[in-house]
């Protein structure tokens, strides 16, 4: 994508380059890029409104903001069609079994017409359990966080 390509990411970010030489050379890149991955609707060149979207950036002096205006706006649309985002990290990795029983039981915190998108994680120095992000939620059923617990209870014992 244009936003990967290391020659106009290091003109977009150098705060040397000036803001007109900066829009022209999006601009130019816009151009050249035809179908956009982003505006897969279009059968030639990029949307209008992507046009638009950029060029405003470039005029205020944003362009290196662009990864983070993009997140928010995934984030905004995510949102808006009822999905929640779901991490789930354990010491290994899930089988099949596991993670359609797990499914089941965290859709049924959800409210009527939310989706749940889930992700799943693995860090080893969990030992065991799991760690549960859900929508604004966390739970901690780690082994590890466990076994500092004991051992700080044993420390304060002592």
């Amino acid at each position: 994508t244009l936003l990967k390509d290391p020659q106009l990411s290091s003109i977009v970010t150098n705060p040397h380059v000036k803001r007109a030489a900066k829009q022209k050379t999006v601009s130019g890149a816009l151009q050249r890029a035809g179908v956009s991955k982003l505006t897969t609707n279009f059968r030639a060149g990029v949307s209008k409104l992507t046009t638009n979207f950029v060029n405003l950036l470039a005029e205020n002096g944003r362009l290196s903001k662009t990864r983070g205006v993009l997140d928010a706006f995934g984030q905004l649309m995510s949102a808006h069609r009822g999905e929640v985002s779901c991490t789930i990290t354990t010491a290994q990795a899930l089988d099949a079994a596991t993670l359609a029983e797990l499914k089941t039981v965290l859709t049924g915190f959800l409210k009527q017409g939310e989706v749940l998108k889930l992700q799943t994680k693995t860090d080893p120095s969990l030992m065991g359990g799991m760690l549960v992000n859900i929508a604004d939620k966390f739970v901690d059923l780690s082994v590890k966080a466990k076994v500092q617990k004991l051992a700080r209870l044993l420390r304060e014992t002592a």
